[in-house]
């Protein structure tokens, strides 16, 4: 079985870098610890934690997303509504919330979810974003709920993994220089040339 270490990156799309830069490194903090780029894009990210990075690209034409608030319901093509972020706890959510507000943009109350609390904001590319803090004592992770009524029948079957709805895949492929493509991130571990 894979082991998940957490997101290493979500990738977003950005048509003014400067914007996403001052949003995401000098507001909330995240530190810009890798760019790329040739005239033609950019490809920037942003450490969240340890493990989670948050990556925009910026290409030339892009327009901004429909404003859509979070969670409402939609019709037609559509893949994403929002991105979450882990917090320590409600004191992050206060100064998030404070610090949001100072500069000027939209943030919604805390909204207590159960196992947790949240605030609901936009990044300046109309990217819906939460932040979210644990609520003590509830851990899904530990102890899974499912409190939907009508569950998918899928769903019913456990918060566990099931085997033999998929063929197997061969656990031994070896990872080797010669199935491993050089992407043009590599300069990032070679040195910028």
């Amino acid at each position: 079985m894979v082991r998940y270490t957490g997101i290493n990156h979500l990738a977003m799309v950005t048509r003014d870098m400067d914007a996403t830069v001052r949003f995401w490194r000098d507001l909330l903090g995240a530190r810009l610890v890798a760019g790329l780029g040739n005239g033609k894009y950019r490809h920037y990210f942003f450490e969240l934690s340890s493990t989670d990075m948050i990556a925009f690209f910026e290409w030339e034409g892009v327009e901004p997303i429909p404003l859509k608030d979070h969670g409402i319901p939609v019709k037609g093509p559509f893949a994403f509504d929002h991105v979450s972020f882990g917090v320590a706890g409600d004191r992050d959510l206060v100064a998030l919330k404070g610090t949001l507000e100072a500069a000027g943009f939209w943030v919604s109350e805390i909204i207590d979810h159960g196992f947790i609390h949240s605030i609901y904001a936009f990044d300046p590319n109309r990217i819906p974003i939460e932040f979210s803090a644990p609520v003590k004592g509830v851990d899904v992770r530990k102890e899974p709920r499912m409190c939907d009524s009508r569950p998918s029948r899928t769903a019913r079957e456990g918060a566990d993994p099931v085997p033999g709805h998929w063929p197997d895949s061969d656990p031994h492929t070896p990872v080797t220089d010669d199935n491993v493509y050089p992407g043009e991130g590599r300069m990032l571990r070679e040195g910028c040339e």
